[in-house]
């Protein structure tokens, strides 16, 4: 019998999630059908109840239901509870688990595909929303010399140094992008909503040290803002978020298959050239 997966959001024509999924189990030689569903606002609870009712064994969760599906589960993991957000979840009887694979799918990225270490690296990451706190965790135990978390807000910035500070995983502060002024990073991440509405985060270009790393969360984005101002101050190695993308789903995959997929393919083929 073949096994029903899913992603469900609020728009989710969009989604590469059926395609990247159904290149995993082509891959992997498993029988699986993966769809998508289109949740109705307010209604997610209702469609994850049918779903599951209709034999579904897991969902990847997109915008806007990170939040509902972290609240629908029985069981969280640590990196969901630190996030505060759920992208997917495995059904087993009454057992509803959430994971967030948001994070450990970004390192995996930086780390394994772009070859670009964070131990010893002076990391900044722009922003304090659910994506940033998805990747707190996984950034610190990748133990860099200093993680800074910037945010328009000082108050979620410093709050979310705090909750990485109680980690007693590495060194994290917290700071304003105004004082941002006269330090320079190894590795910049851009974790703000800015890039999806063509917009800047008030970061100066003065943060990108000589061969670091500029990795724009967002995806087939192109040269975004962020990129583009990086890439005026020398910047070199640019990156967005496709292979976080492809790792994410490889996380899940293993999750629910018990085998991991290799993401090169699908890296390959999802890559758009930021120009």
């Amino acid at each position: 019998m073949t096994d029903r997966y899913a992603v469900i959001g609020n728009p989710i024509h969009q989604s590469k999630s059926p395609l990247i999924h159904g290149m995993y189990a082509q891959a992997t030689g498993q029988d699986i059908d993966y769809t998508t569903i289109e949740g109705p606002p307010g209604g997610f609870a209702g469609a994850v109840d049918a779903f599951r009712a209709a034999g579904g064994r897991g969902l990847n969760i997109t915008a806007p239901f990170k939040l509902d599906a972290f609240a629908y589960a029985t069981e969280r993991s640590e990196r969901a509870q630190l996030a505060g957000a759920a992208n997917a979840m495995k059904f087993d009887g009454e057992r509803v688990l959430a994971e967030n694979f948001d994070g450990v799918g970004l390192v995996r990225d930086v780390v394994h595909n772009l070859n670009t270490p964070l131990k010893g690296k002076r990391v900044l990451l722009l922003g304090a929303g659910g994506a940033a706190r998805g990747a707190l965790l996984p950034f610190l135990e990748q133990q860099p010399a200093e993680l800074v978390i910037a945010n328009r807000s000082l108050d979620k910035a410093l709050e979310l140094a705090r909750i990485g500070a109680a980690s007693g995983a590495g060194v994290v502060r917290g700071c304003a992008y105004q004082d941002l002024a006269g330090q320079t990073f190894d590795v910049v991440f851009n974790a703000t909503s800015a890039s999806l509405r063509a917009e800047l985060p008030p970061v100066p270009a003065s943060v990108f040290a000589p061969g670091c790393l500029a990795y724009e969360l967002a995806y087939g984005k192109g040269l975004t803002p962020f990129l583009r101002l990086a890439q005026n101050a020398g910047v070199r190695q640019l990156a967005d978020g496709v292979g976080m993308l492809a790792e994410q789903a490889a996380e899940a995959f293993e999750w629910w298959r018990g085998v991991r997929p290799d993401t090169r393919a699908v890296i390959e083929k999802l890559t758009i050239p930021l120009v």
